[in-house]
């Protein structure tokens, strides 16, 4: 895989352009709001809504920016498209572990790494290791604590 693309889901682009939508149109044009009521109390240098209001428009312009460009190199691959026998980008993998202990991951883009819901990037060790892997396949996962062997126990694109 080209390390330098932005694979993501069709899910994962829509909540980018919907973060976007979100912050262009509706939070950014509040701030502006603020910002220019702030101004023109008079004396901007202890205004500290104007500060603050400004503050605020440099950290949006700047999530703007990086969503821009994020969403501008994403190549979206959906899962449910997606047929092999080997785990690729869009997975959903199951592995259990020597003790026993079954954990699944779908295989995601960097901006869609949602550990809550076992979504892991494709960037992440744990997926490193798994890429290119088949059904029982023994794959060795390298860990802050120590390397863990794992079994690959179903591969499926939903």
């Amino acid at each position: 895989m080209d390390h330098s693309k932005n694979y993501i889901t069709p899910k994962g682009i829509e909540k980018l352009k919907a973060e976007y939508h979100e912050l262009l149109n509706v939070e950014r044009p509040k701030v502006v709001e603020v910002v220019a009521w702030a101004a023109s109390n008079g004396d901007r240098s202890e205004n500290a809504d104007y500060q603050y209001g400004k503050r605020r428009l440099r950290q949006i312009d700047g999530r703007l920016h990086f969503l821009q460009k994020r969403i501008e190199a994403a190549e979206v691959i959906d899962p449910k498209s997606l047929k092999s026998d080997k785990v690729i980008f869009g997975a959903t993998v199951t592995i259990e572990n020597e003790d026993g202990d079954v954990y699944t991951y779908q295989i995601v883009g960097e901006d869609e790494l949602d550990i809550k819901q076992n979504k892991i990037s494709w960037k992440s060790p744990v997926a490193r290791a798994l890429l290119g892997k088949k059904l029982d396949d023994e794959v060795k996962i390298q860990k802050p604590a120590g390397d863990e062997m794992v079994v690959i126990t179903d591969i499926v694109f939903e």
